[in-house]
């Protein structure tokens, strides 16, 4: 399974969505830049980061047109989680993470279940606090579950068109010889 790089951008998004309220907690602040570094992602683009968690950015200057679908869904996560450090979610919050969802073209379906992996992880006994919090854990999980549910998918498609093709052949005539009754 391969991962692609999360870029500058998503961590800026995720910046963004820590500034919704008004104030990015240093906690989310730290998630974020740790989870850059952790991304392997060159010094001057921590910096970038860095500095958007000290000021406040806007989510629509941020292009996250280039991440897959399992990126998305993370960064949707990771998000989500951040909204509920401080135990508080906010219109203001609520709003950005809609936001996010839209500008990222992720479903409110698709949205529940990242948010209930995200919850799920943070329930984990060593993910209670923000620096314990397994990020590649959840991205690992949203991945293996996309999987799943891709191969659940395949595997209903194909079952429906079992039937279906064996239904269009033809069953085979009898015998028009075997049709009649012998002849005594």
């Amino acid at each position: 399974m391969e991962q692609h790089r999360l870029g500058r951008d998503v961590f800026i998004a995720l910046a963004a969505i820590g500034w919704a309220d008004g104030h990015l907690d240093p906690d989310e602040a730290d998630a974020i830049v740790r989870t850059a570094m952790e991304e392997g992602l060159e010094l001057e683009e921590i910096g970038e980061i860095d500095a958007a968690t000290k000021e406040p950015v806007e989510l629509h200057a941020i292009d996250l047109s280039a991440l897959s679908k399992a990126d998305r869904l993370f960064v949707y996560a990771v998000a989500s989680w951040m909204t509920r450090l401080d135990n508080v979610v906010t219109v203001a919050e609520q709003v950005a993470l809609d936001q996010l969802g839209q500008a990222l073209k992720i479903p409110e379906a698709p949205r529940a279940h990242a948010d209930e992996i995200a919850k799920e992880i943070a329930e984990l006994p060593e993910g209670d606090r923000v620096d314990r919090y397994d990020l590649p854990k959840l991205r690992r999980t949203i991945q293996e579950r996309l999987d799943a549910a891709h191969r659940a998918r395949l595997a209903m498609k194909e079952a429906a068109e079992a039937p279906a093709a064996e239904g269009d052949a033809k069953p085979e005539e009898p015998a028009k010889d075997a049709a009649k009754p012998a002849e005594a």
